[in-house]
């Protein structure tokens, strides 16, 4: 049992090693703020997860340690980084943070004209 949970754990730990150097590359290479901001929320996230998760079950399994603020820890990381990715592109894109060249479509683009159509019959109504 400790060679296969040895496995499970190593595998884990070169895993969120791998997604986090994915990340690095991610934010230095890519063209905008939306891009670096997917490759920083998606990616990490599960880097830090995996990582997380390696080191829960290495407590676990060889220490005999449960630690309930690890689970916590990934949770909390599972449900608020990519939030906090999806966030920031959207206040970049409302400040006015213009897209690469190569960004094929617009679809909020369209949606928030629409939006501004709608709140404009309505206030004229009043």
């Amino acid at each position: 049992m400790d060679l296969i949970a040895n496995i499970i754990i190593v595998s884990l730990v070169i895993v969120g090693i791998i997604f986090t150097i994915i990340t690095v590359i991610g934010v230095l290479r890519l063209p905008d703020a939306y891009t670096r901001a997917h490759a920083a929320s998606k990616s990490a996230t599960l880097g830090v997860m995996s990582l997380l998760l390696g080191v829960f079950l290495h407590f676990w399994w060889n220490e005999g340690h449960f630690s309930i603020q690890l689970l916590l820890g990934i949770a909390f990381l599972f449900i608020t980084s990519p939030i906090g990715g999806h966030l920031m592109a959207r206040a970049a894109y409302m400040s006015g943070v213009e897209p690469t060249k190569l960004t094929v479509g617009d679809a909020l683009k369209v949606d928030l004209k629409k939006q501004r159509e709608e709140m404009e019959k309505n206030t004229q109504k009043e």
